[in-house]
């Protein structure tokens, strides 16, 4: 049983996001783009608590609504012990045995679960009393937040994963030695029987508190001392990690890597624990898995994480580590997560999208990119977002890295000076006389008042080989393609892809940016034939030079 979509709504940066995931799930994006968010909605799905001031959306009083559907269901109804239980969820199983749960903020629903019942197609309260039952029927929730430390997870408690496993196992020896049973024989004789000095004792001095007792409250009729079986768990209170790596010390005392990797290694046997006594699957959801870990121990981490999806159980990230994003996997998903205009957007990265992923969690360096086929430098966000969407979509190619020149999105300005700044790491290197650059149109005069007359100057060869496309327009949008209708109601995604100058010139630079991911994911290899040969002719002549 695992998650096979979800949906959320008004949470904090949240507007709406639906994510369709699979057995391991990497969340990437920059800070404060609403990763964290995402993770904490689904732990609201499973908790319910916090504020409903602190959850919902900023400026809005919209309901806050998590919306889960799982899949394999009857997994988790068969290994549920409570026959109650499993007789009153099971009609909620659908016939492509998927359960569907939300929670919301709409009335009193934030402290209870609702469950959409295939029967009337709707959702409803649970019956009463329920909602334990049906946290028992769902997988198991584990969040790894960044503050989360190795105190939190291996400290005894009853309800800490050590403290559960440790118990767990201990009660399973305990229940089968049969030194132990010998000893609760012994205890009842020397505690329990009536001719045991001991029990003799204690009623002795029983008697004379009931005594007492009787003068204050005369309806008293006995005072027992009795004797309890020790409780066993009390032993492991005192209980401690010790790690020798060399040195035998407190698992508290070694360095930050080793204690969240020690974190880490007691949660997936946990995981395993579980799983052997209940055959329960666990939902991991760990933020920043790679923290304080050395790039090769998050590739270890990373493998470990992997070995649990074998089993059923299912893992989300949230990290800024290129290590833990390069090697793929038949179950790997890779969603980005931007913000713009305060809101957050999450989308699914394709594999051809993976090395500007990579780029960017790299810092954007070229050289970090490891030898793609070639490159394409283009001016900022918009071309950028249009470029990576069109190449792999409609180009027969992988390999080729797109470039942003001053790579700020906030910033309108368009900086020649980048370019140089971009393009002088590859001087003298195997790309010089490869790699094209796009610009927006300059006059003749300012281009030689510029740094790009300068960079001209410099690389000769950029002229030479003709690899500086210079577009007609100011402004990319001012060069896209009237939008294609839709072919069921014959309308516009937008009034139209096309702009002109003044309506390009008073476009900010998220409304631009949103308008090039429309245009790049619907464009038709024709209408950029057509209506754009000058991106076509850049586009080809980009993939004759690449390395082949």
């Amino acid at each position: 049983m695992r998650i096979e979509k979800i949906g959320v709504k008004n949470f904090r940066s949240i507007e709406a996001a639906e994510l369709e995931p699979t057995g391991f799930n990497i969340c990437v994006g920059q800070n404060n783009h609403g990763k964290t968010n995402f993770f904490d909605a689904i732990e609201w799905f499973y908790l319910g608590k916090g504020s409903i001031a602190d959850i919902r959306r900023r400026g809005t009083d919209e309901i806050v609504e998590v919306d889960v559907t799982f899949c394999l269901a009857s997994e988790g109804l068969n290994v549920m012990r409570n026959d109650t239980a499993k007789a009153k969820l099971g009609p909620y199983i659908s016939e492509e045995d998927k359960l569907r749960v939300r929670r919301n903020t709409e009335g009193d629903t934030a402290k209870k679960f609702e469950i959409f019942d295939p029967a009337t197609n709707s959702f409803g309260k649970l019956p009463s009393g329920m909602d334990n039952s049906l946290l028992d029927l769902l997988p198991k929730f584990e969040y790894v937040k960044t503050q989360t430390n190795l105190r939190d997870v291996s400290k005894y408690g009853k309800t800490t994963p050590i403290g559960e496993m440790l118990s767990g196992v201990l009660n399973v020896i305990l229940e089968q030695n049969p030194k132990y049973r010998e000893f609760k024989e012994k205890f009842e004789e020397l505690f329990g029987a009536n001719d045991s000095e001991v029990k003799m004792e204690l009623d002795g001095l029983s008697g004379k508190v009931k005594v007492y007792l009787e003068k204050q409250f005369p309806d008293c009729t006995e005072v027992e001392f009795e004797v309890k079986e020790p409780a066993f768990d009390d032993l492991l209170k005192n209980f401690e990690t010790k790690v020798d790596d060399g040195v035998k010390t407190d698992a508290m005392e070694k360095g930050d890597g080793m204690q969240r990797a020690i974190m880490l290694a007691i949660l997936q046997t946990y995981a395993d624990f579980r799983k052997e006594n209940d055959t329960k699957p666990f939902i991991f959801l760990i933020d920043e898995g790679e923290l304080h870990l050395h790039p090769t121990a998050q590739r270890k981490l990373k493998t470990s994480l992997l070995d649990l999806i074998e089993r059923g159980d299912q893992v989300f990230l949230n990290t800024h580590s290129s290590v833990l994003v390069v090697d793929g996997h038949d179950e790997q998903s890779i969603f980005t997560v931007e913000k713009t205009d305060c809101i957050s957007h999450f989308e699914k990265s394709t594999e051809e999208a993976k090395a500007s992923i990579i780029y960017d969690l790299l810092g954007g360096s070229p050289s970090d990119l490891l030898l793609p086929r070639n490159f394409i430098i283009v001016e900022g966000e918009s071309e950028f977002q249009f470029f990576s969407r069109v190449i792999p979509r409609l180009y027969d190619t992988k390999g080729i890295q797109i470039i942003k020149a001053f790579g700020d999105i906030d910033q309108a300005a368009r900086s020649i000076n980048a370019v140089i700044k971009t393009f002088s790491p590859l001087n003298e290197s195997l790309y010089k006389d490869k790699v094209v650059i796009l610009l927006d149109k300059l006059s003749d005069a300012k281009i030689s008042k510029n740094s790009l007359g300068e960079l001209l100057q410099q690389f000769p060869v950029i002229k030479e080989k003709s690899n500086l496309f210079i577009l007609d327009e100011a402004n990319i949008e001012e060069y896209y393609p009237v939008a294609t209708p839709d072919q069921t109601t014959g309308r516009f995604a937008m009034p139209t892809w096309k702009r002109t100058h003044d309506e390009a010139e008073g476009m900010n630079s998220n409304t631009k940016v949103r308008l090039a991911k429309e245009v790049g994911a619907k464009i038709t290899v024709e209408q950029i034939t057509t209506e754009m040969p000058m991106v076509d002719n850049l586009i080809k002549k980009t993939i004759a030079q690449a390395f082949q």
